[in-house]
């Protein structure tokens, strides 16, 4: 017993350097840390999440491909209109309109540009700009546990699929539950905070002429030529929708697999192969089409992220793997009581690596393989791993809540200075608490049927 618990040592001695690292660290620290406990500790090497990591890198290119195109742009053009249209619901729909784009893109890096609108939108129209700025970062953290080309669900149907548990299954399981959370959570959010008529520090802003008071405020873009809105043009448009249109195609074979290509009487083509076969295409009929410069593809922000998730997802995955593997039967028979006991251990398992490392894919392979081995059912497990991705946010420590608070001329949205008194803390554990209950009560359902 002395030495498994040595051996848990390196593994979470590992994670904590690599999250300290932080990027490529992750996968670096992991790598060493499979090769202590084979060098040091006689371990057979665990498996290499070959399919997952393959996943990541299609998805990447062509996810990349589309950015290079101007894709994102045009993404964030149609979702500013559509906050702008709706601007009295804007604590609703803002965290919403976030939440599906970044869904279909597999990133969040589409929020950046629509936090000045989501500021401009609510300030003008006397809402307190806090409520749907700090939400809308918030649900962009759950919505990677609803894409089907993000590298945390890359990371999970690696796992799951074993089970025969495959990537629309997860997603059965996790929009509902997310999008049942943002609402809930927006009911709640709505509340937080002194209205702007009553807030003293704001209204000191508007007495002293540094901004305007909310009826004065035109309700446009900001005048400030930094927040303008990316150009969208014609090339983008066509990358956005050939992109889309492999993500459905991705999950119309998750709904049909019985059309898929097949080998033999009864083998049908697996999602894990499936996947990077339609992101290749996709990737090249962006080239076909929309003509993008294929050699600033790596500068671009979603190829550099993908490749730091792919190399963290190598590392973190090959280390749990390599100690689970060697110890399936003690967890299996120690854990396995326990989270049948309490299942929401796991959830504050997952909730916890995400506040440490900020990155959802960690925490996927950290948490969910230690629960497969315990025998969590699959439904009850995706959808509490949906609803803990919100801890990414509990601290202030992610690019996109900087940017809110700055964006934020009215000062509503706060960083704070104790770690957790800043104005993302409340809105992330209610967003994690109501999508955990949704996702169990559905992950339950779908785990009977």
């Amino acid at each position: 017993m002395v030495l498994i618990l040595l051996e848990l040592a390196v593994v979470i001695l590992a994670i904590l350097m690599g999250t300290r690292s932080s990027g490529v660290g992750l996968g670096l620290w992991g790598g060493l840390g499979v090769a202590v406990l084979v060098f040091v500790f006689q371990l057979p090497a665990g498996s290499i999440p070959t399919s997952a990591i393959i996943i990541v890198l299609s998805v990447v290119v062509s996810a990349s491909m589309m950015q290079q195109a101007g894709g994102i742009d045009w993404m964030v053009t149609v979702a500013a209109k559509a906050i702008q249209k709706n601007p009295k619901m804007i604590t609703l729909v803002a965290p919403l309109i976030s939440f599906l784009f970044s869904v279909g893109a597999g990133t969040s890096n589409i929020l950046y540009p629509l936090l000045p609108v989501i500021q401009d939108v609510s300030y003008s129209n006397g809402i307190r700009p806090s409520r749907p700025l700090s939400l809308s970062v918030v649900a962009t953290g759950v919505a990677l546990a609803c894409s089907p080309v993000s590298a945390a669900m890359a990371a999970m149907i690696g796992f799951t699929s074993a089970y025969g548990f495959e990537m629309i299954n997860i997603i059965m399981v996790t929009l509902p539950a997310a999008i049942i959370g943002i609402v809930l959570s927006a009911i709640v959010v709505n509340r937080l905070g002194k209205d702007i008529k009553d807030d003293p520090e704001i209204q000191a802003k508007i007495a002293a002429g540094e901004i305007p008071a909310p009826g004065n405020a035109t309700g446009e873009r900001s005048k400030d030529p930094s927040t303008t809105l990316p150009e969208a043009t014609t090339a983008g448009r066509n990358a956005a929708l050939i992109f889309f249109s492999g993500v459905l195609l991705i999950v119309f074979f998750g709904l049909f697999a019985d059309l898929r290509p097949p080998f033999g009487a009864e083998t049908r083509l697996e999602m894990n192969d499936l996947i990077p076969m339609i992101m290749f295409v996709v990737g090249t009929v962006i080239i076909l089409v929309s003509k993008p410069k294929v050699s600033e593809v790596p500068t671009t922000s979603v190829f550099k992220a993908g490749m730091v998730s792919a190399i963290a997802l190598l590392g973190l995955a090959w280390l749990t793997s390599t100690f689970i593997d060697a110890h399936t039967d003690l967890i299996s028979e120690g854990i396995g009581d326990l989270v049948a006991q309490a299942p929401w251990i796991f959830a504050l398992a997952v909730f916890v690596v995400c506040v440490l490392t900020t990155s959802q894919s960690t925490a996927t392979n950290t948490a969910v393989p230690i629960a497969l081995s315990a025998g969590m059912p699959l439904g009850l497990l995706s959808g509490m791993w949906a609803g803990a991705f919100a801890g990414i946010y509990l601290l202030p420590t992610n690019g996109s809540q900087i940017a809110a608070a700055n964006f934020d001329t009215s000062g509503s949205t706060k960083l704070g200075t104790k770690l957790i008194d800043h104005s993302f803390a409340l809105p992330s554990i209610i967003l994690a608490v109501t999508t955990i209950i949704a996702g169990s009560v559905i992950g339950t359902v779908v785990d009977v049927f």
